[in-house]
């Protein structure tokens, strides 16, 4: 296995594990539609973000991008992984390599807005949560949650 950063050529397969990594919480197909726009990858986010694909035996299983924002700040903005994945350490191995990068960059912090399903693993890693903000879904809240470096 191996992480490497995503090409441009990489967008309708980084989309396709964003939707089916969704579709595996339950999430009804209306709904998935609905988001459908959020969860798409375009070639232009790949050029404009730092996106890194993991790939086994020659096939993209996962991936992670993050977005640098200012006060040495990062934020997650996707880490999926294909469903029959979910569960075999996979996220773990996307998760770490992804604090690596932010700690060799000597980032100070680390933020994202964690689906209700994803909360309980980014706690894993010592994130917590300091906020909850409220989705586009009626009575379905976010958790926002940092994790500090430094």
């Amino acid at each position: 296995m191996q992480i490497e950063k995503a090409q441009i050529d990489d967008h309708i397969i980084l989309s396709k594990i964003t939707y089916l990594g969704k579709a595996f919480w339950g999430y009804d197909k209306e709904l998935l539609d609905k988001w459908k726009e959020d969860l798409t990858i375009t070639p232009d986010y790949i050029i404009k973000n730092n996106v890194f694909k993991l790939i086994s035996d020659g096939k993209i299983i996962g991936y992670y991008s993050f977005l640098k924002l200012e006060n040495n700040i990062l934020k997650l903005d996707f880490l999926f992984i294909l469903p029959e994945y979910i569960g075999s350490g996979i996220g773990k191995l996307l998760m770490t390599d992804f604090i690596d990068k932010a700690k060799n960059l000597n980032i100070e912090k680390i933020i994202l807005d964690a689906d209700p399903n994803a909360e309980k693993f980014y706690s894993k890693f010592g994130f917590q949560t300091y906020n909850k903000l409220e989705s586009s879904v009626k009575n379905r809240f976010l958790a926002q949650m940092q994790l500090i470096l430094n």
